[in-house]
């Protein structure tokens, strides 16, 4: 239309580019250029490293192994019915529900399998081995969804990536005994049953002919074993583990790493001491004449006596009291029984018939449960490095314990067992801390298996105990502990500076993983309280007569003193009474035993002098001294008396802010 009017001209339009890539356009197509040679080739990865091959993989937003596509479901929203019972935490099962729970997960525990690895021959490519392995693992996923999703199993969060599993597998067919390290606290939980079955179906029908059984042997080692204190407790866990037929064995690695270290600091300030220069000089004359020290030398006859010196029992004291099958082992004592309990190795000879010249032993077991901790108390030194978040070992490695043992570290895998609740899990230390989001629930279950004492005396605090006539039980309540935290390490929110209870409940559930809080789960059968009771005892008596923390907040750089409770106040909660009846009552009595003394005029009580009630005209009838005033003057005195409260009730200037923090020497 442009060109059709007088003296106008057409207007320029763009060229269109002929070239059109750029970096976006050139990351689609090698995206699609690779995903047509995964699809050619059969690899369900390319180029990709060792590294990010072995990434913990325990949520199914991070699984990829069959290409689907795990989308969250919006507006998923779960709806809590309140119960009858306040106190009862939503997120919990009641003692009925739990023992329903349970007694499910007896009767499905033989669906819950580890993913064996599928049979092989020597002619099968690396693609048509790679293909066979997937298959199978997948099959053993789609399994474990059954429980989950149609018949709502809660399981914990099992490993999901096939190339840790492959490093399990790569740890039984290398290691003729495999030693499953469990936690002491709750044995149970970490133990996995059809791990030891799979240990003994990993030789197949060749193993031992026409029974399908293997060679293999498997031990279960009990870690942090003096976590329990008394032996009686572990008494008690030999007694179980004879009736259920299973191999076991006692063992505390930080027992173990701090006499070896008690020991060699000993050992040194005692070279130290020697400063005689003709002993000195002797030395090194002999020194020089003889050989030369290698280690591992029989001939050193002293050095060795001096290194079986570091390992000792835990209970070496009171070895004779104790029963042999609950006593804490040593390191040569461990060692003397990875032998004893090993197979014959001629059954694993070669084709030249040659048996292994050591003894392999596996070492398995959930992540965080101490294997590297072991494998360096049974070194003497630190070999494998160790730390608290779970995944740090990746493949699996060797160490040469001695000329006839070899370790094989395995990495730390999540086997999928069934659980209660995730509150549970996360007590366990199975389900990280920080990554929560409900605090209340695991918290609750902290509080009804610490007793209140204990809570008190580990922190130094006052808990709140709501009554039965406050509408309570007269229970230790999550909400109140958490509350009695925050405001004794000055923990607050922004804005209004309420008590941080998320905060709160983090620090305290480290603590109860890492053994601060001490409980021990017992046997099938056993009652929690009487199991835990001397172990309790035993907490409270270490941190006797440790300072309180206020109740209340206070300022910055506060030294405050909160003094024990008196013997009335201790009396008081045993009736069943709150805080209110509680301090209703001891104003009573304080207002009688005020009352009932005789005073006279300049006499000085609570630190100033004696004065009494005179807010009515009656009351000031009589003086202090016992005298009559006159009528007109009582009013008087009334009046300003009345006057002078209300003065030095007005606020002439705002208060200046500062910092509220818990005080000094509270932390």
């Amino acid at each position: 239309m442009a060109s059709d009017i007088p003296g106008s001209s057409a207007l320029p339009t763009k060229a269109r580019d002929p070239n059109p890539s750029g970096l976006g356009r050139a990351i689609i197509n090698r995206k699609v250029k690779d995903a047509r040679r995964m699809q050619e080739s059969g690899m369900y990865t390319t180029d990709v490293d060792s590294t990010s091959r072995l990434k913990s993989m325990n949520s199914s937003a991070t699984a990829q192994l069959a290409e689907t596509d795990f989308t969250a479901e919006r507006r998923n929203v779960r709806v809590i019915q309140q119960s009858a019972d306040t106190s009862q935490n939503p997120y919990l099962l009641s003692e009925v529900e739990e023992k329903k729970t349970l007694k499910k997960h007896q009767e499905n525990k033989q669906r819950l399998r580890v993913p064996r690895r599928p049979p092989w021959t020597k002619s099968m490519t690396p693609v048509e081995l790679e293909r066979q392995e997937k298959a199978a693992f997948l099959d053993w996923r789609r399994g474990l969804a059954v429980l989950q999703e149609e018949e709502n199993f809660l399981l914990t969060p099992f490993e999901r990536n096939l190339e840790v599993w492959r490093q399990l597998w790569r740890v039984l067919e290398r290691s003729h005994l495999i030693v499953q390290i469990v936690d002491a606290r709750n044995p149970l939980r970490f133990r996995c049953e059809d791990l030891e079955d799979y240990i003994g179906d990993v030789e197949g029908p060749e193993g031992e002919k026409g029974t399908g059984k293997g060679i293999r042997r498997s031990l279960l080692l009990i870690q942090q074993s003096g976590l329990c204190y008394t032996s009686p407790s572990r008494v008690i866990w030999a007694d179980y583990f004879d009736s259920q037929g299973i191999q076991y064995a006692f063992f505390s690695a930080a027992n173990a790493a701090a006499i070896q270290e008690a020991r060699r600091e000993a050992a040194l300030k005692a070279q130290e001491s020697i400063t005689e220069p003709e002993a000195a000089e002797e030395e090194e004359e002999d020194s020089s004449e003889d050989e030369p020290n290698v280690p591992g030398d029989d001939s050193n006859s002293e050095s060795v006596s001096t290194d079986e010196d570091y390992y000792l029992s835990a209970d070496e004291e009171d070895v004779e009291d104790i029963d042999p099958r609950a006593r804490v082992l040593s390191v040569l004592e461990l060692e003397d029984l990875f032998v004893k309990k090993s197979p014959d190795l001629s059954a694993f000879a070669d084709a030249s018939g040659n048996p292994p010249p050591k003894l392999m032993v596996g070492l398995v077991g959930y992540p965080n449960v101490g294997k590297s901790s072991t494998i360096n108390s049974l070194l003497g030194e630190k070999k494998v490095s160790v730390s608290s978040t779970p995944g740090k070992t990746k493949h699996f490695q060797t160490i040469h314990l001695s000329d006839s043992i070899v370790l094989c570290d395995c990495p730390g895998l999540v086997f999928p067992q069934f659980a209660t609740t995730k509150a549970a899990l996360v007590c366990d230390g199975v389900l990280p801390i920080d990554q929560m989001k409900e605090y209340t629930a695991p918290v609750s279950l902290v509080v009804q298996r610490i007793p209140k004492e204990v809570l008190e005396a580990t922190y130094g605090l006052s808990i709140k105990v709501r009554g039965i006539e406050e509408g309570g039980n007269g229970q230790v309540t999550a909400e109140n502990f958490l509350i009695a935290y925050a405001i004794a390490r000055g923990y607050t929110r922004s804005g209004q500076g309420n008590p941080d209870e998320a905060r709160a409940a983090r620090y305290i559930l480290k603590d109860y993983v890492n053994g601060k809080l001490l409980f021990c789960h017992p046997t099938p059968g056993v009652d929690e309280k009487d199991f835990n009771a001397e172990t309790h005892e035993i907490s409270i008596r270490r941190v006797a007569g440790k300072k309180k923390a206020p109740v209340t907040r206070v300022g910055k750089d506060a030294d405050t003193f909160v003094a024990s409770a008196p013997l009335s106040q201790s009396i008081l909660p045993a009736l069943g009474q709150g805080q209110k009846s509680q301090a209703l009552d001891q104003q009573f009595f304080d207002d009688k035993s005020a009352a009932g003394a005789v005073y006279a005029n300049g006499v000085v009580h609570g630190g100033k002098e004696f004065s009494r009630a005179t807010a009515f005209p009656h009351q000031n009838s009589v003086a202090n001294n016992g005298t009559v005033i006159q009528p007109k003057y009582a009013r008087m005195a009334s009046v300003l008396a009345s006057n002078d409260r209300d003065l030095s009730s007005k606020k002439h200037k705002k208060p200046k802010r500062v910092k509220q923090r818990s005080g000094k020497g509270y932390d």
